[in-house]
């Protein structure tokens, strides 16, 4: 599965309608609602969307006949193995009817198009993890994990003999990581498993 690292937009004109697709990546269904509320135009004639958030989705024809315009665009999210993603396609009428079979091509190419045209990342299982170290380590600490490559720190606090970082570590590559931070300090530093 892959997720977006901005947003994006692709427009194209089809019988004299102009449809504008706006996609992004998402965290939250919140994040989700505020996608929507900040992509769509109110002054537009439909403003159809989709989003997939793990095994949550939501998606509108917003006016448009029964399953031409949200569901289209959903099936180019899942399509292109996307996840944490949202998709808004805005249409201006033209004056031309399109059809049940060109909203749905219209709809959805236009958003699989811009998702085609984006940047992507690989979403990687992690899992959280304390590090406690001591003063003298916590400069070495610190640069492994950076080396480790898909680490991320999450937080990081002192205390009165050395510190304590919250990190996210690949699933896959946890133990070895783990294994790596006891030897490179003798043992001095700890990496718990948060449950």
């Amino acid at each position: 599965m892959f997720t977006l690292h901005t947003t994006g937009t692709f427009e194209q004109d089809i019988k004299k309608s102009r449809f504008i697709a706006v996609a992004g990546p998402i965290e939250s269904e919140q994040g989700a609602k505020d996608f929507l509320a900040a992509h769509s135009d109110p002054g537009a004639n439909h403003n159809c969307f989709a989003w997939r958030l793990g095994q949550v989705y939501r998606f509108s024809d917003d006016g448009e006949p029964s399953g031409t315009g949200g569901k289209p665009i959903l099936q180019a999210i899942d399509g292109q193995q996307l996840d944490g993603v949202a998709v808004v396609v805005t249409r201006w009428f033209g004056g031309i009817l399109l059809g049940s079979g060109g909203l749905i091509r219209a709809y959805g190419g236009t958003a699989a198009m811009c998702l085609r045209a984006m940047a992507k990342m690989e979403l990687v299982a992690r899992v959280e993890a304390r590090v406690t170290c001591v003063f003298s380590d916590h400069a070495l600490v610190k640069s492994r994990l950076a080396a480790s490559g898909d680490v991320r720190i999450e937080a990081e606090a002192f205390t009165a003999t050395g510190a304590e970082l919250v990190v996210a570590l690949p699933e896959a590559e946890a133990a070895t990581i783990i294994r790596m931070i006891t030897d490179v300090t003798a043992g001095r530093a700890t990496v718990v498993l948060k449950d």
